[in-house]
């Protein structure tokens, strides 16, 4: 599987949560290293500099990202929060977050592995309790677990992205069309 970090879901604290793959059937875990974990950090546009990961950054992570996945299903099917998550989410907000700067050539952000944690999860606070709740949707792609923000008009997207999910489940569905259509006009 690509290990590439992808972020298609419209909100950073959905495309966090997002990290851990497939999580109804093959679980392909991003986090795999300290370094992999601040990639995700700086790709998500987080911060521009991070001071190199330790393990222990990659354990809170994946404990704050479970937290915030269990949360957002917990908002997204209208169920009561998980008290152990809100828990863990909550904590994490606490801690300091990332503090921007203003430099010569624009805005800068340096940050430890633990202050960009506590930007993800003040996000995911942000985004939780806020107007966008109503437009997460999960991937119609069965394979896939992420949730996105749908802006689309009418509210008609079906894919957490053309190029992920999107695509591969129309070329399926192209592909058992033509396998189908001979039997059918030779009876």
């Amino acid at each position: 599987m690509n290990l590439d970090h992808v972020f298609v879901c419209g909100h950073p604290a959905l495309d966090f949560a997002a990290t851990l793959r497939a999580r109804r059937s093959a679980r392909f875990e991003m986090f795999v290293s300290p370094e992999r974990l601040n990639a995700w950090y700086l790709g998500a546009g987080l911060v521009d500099a991070i001071t190199p990961g330790r393990e222990e950054d990659v354990r809170a992570a994946i404990t704050v990202r479970e937290a915030v996945y269990r949360l957002v299903t917990d908002r997204r099917l209208g169920e009561g929060f998980d008290r152990e998550a809100l828990a863990v989410l909550n904590a994490a907000a606490r801690e300091t977050p990332t503090t921007p700067q203003l430099t010569l050539s624009g805005r800068h952000t340096d940050a430890t592995p633990a202050q960009a944690l506590a930007s993800v999860a003040r996000q995911a606070v942000e985004l939780l309790s806020g107007p966008d709740v109503p437009l997460m949707k999960e991937c119609g792609n069965p394979e896939c677990t992420r949730v996105y923000i749908d802006r689309s008009r009418g509210m008609r997207r079906q894919w957490c992205g053309m190029e992920s999910c999107g695509n591969r489940i129309k070329a399926a569905a192209y592909r058992a069309r033509k396998k189908d259509a001979p039997a059918r006009t030779a009876g």
